[in-house]
């Protein structure tokens, strides 16, 4: 029988690959590769809609990326989390993901003159936000997962629901773009389960630690 906290680690694990994979998964389905638009390409190709630049859609555009902020601070805390049961090759994968999420948020094309951009400041405070905690994970490793969970569970929820709501509100804009209703890829679903898991890994994890003293 597998020990429930080493059970909690193997579900958080699977949760940050579904997550991943999601996110960077198709949203958008279509026969021609560069039709495609997976989750991570939201953010930037929403600014380019008609009905986004005359302000008759109104959403953060920024929210698409709360799972990359959710991926990144799981995985630098996790890397360092003594009630984790990873092995330390896994544990140095995940800190490099959680660096690699984070940048994934930096505009196209960037440059020092971009970071001083209103419409970037949200993304750029969230990359920074991401990085110093990356860099003080070690630090971290004494915070009991029960205070952690305190902010990844809500967040982690929130990224589930936010960016696939605001999928919804464009969808309208991307079915005029393709000239017929758009395909929706499996990003998306997997996407939530995964944040769903993580959510409900958090939470497993807290409590076995908190059990087992």
């Amino acid at each position: 029988m597998i020990p429930r906290r080493a059970l909690w680690s193997v579900i958080l694990a699977a949760a940050l690959i579904l997550t991943a994979a999601g996110y960077w998964g198709p949203w958008v389905a279509h026969k021609a590769a560069a039709l495609v638009i997976p989750g991570v390409d939201l953010a930037e190709y929403v600014k380019f809609l008609p009905e986004y630049r005359r302000h008759e859609i109104r959403i953060l555009r920024e929210g698409f990326y709360l799972p990359l902020v959710a991926l990144s601070l799981s995985l630098s805390l996790l890397a360092w989390q003594p009630a984790a049961r990873w092995p330390m090759g896994l544990r140095a994968l995940a800190w490099a993901c959680s660096i690699s999420a984070a940048l994934a948020m930096l505009p196209p094309a960037w440059s020092p003159v971009t970071f001083r951009q209103p419409e970037f400041r949200l993304q750029i405070v969230a990359i920074v936000v991401c990085l110093i905690i990356a860099a003080v994970a070690p630090l971290l490793r004494r915070v009991r997962p029960a205070y952690l969970s305190c902010v990844l569970v809500p967040l982690s929820l929130f990224a589930a629901f936010v960016p696939v709501w605001q999928f919804g509100i464009v969808r309208p804009a991307l079915d005029k773009v393709y000239g017929r209703p758009i395909t929706i890829g499996w990003g998306p679903v997997v996407m939530t389960l995964g944040l769903i898991l993580l959510a409900l890994g958090w939470v497993g994890l807290s409590r076995s630690e908190r059990r087992n003293g």
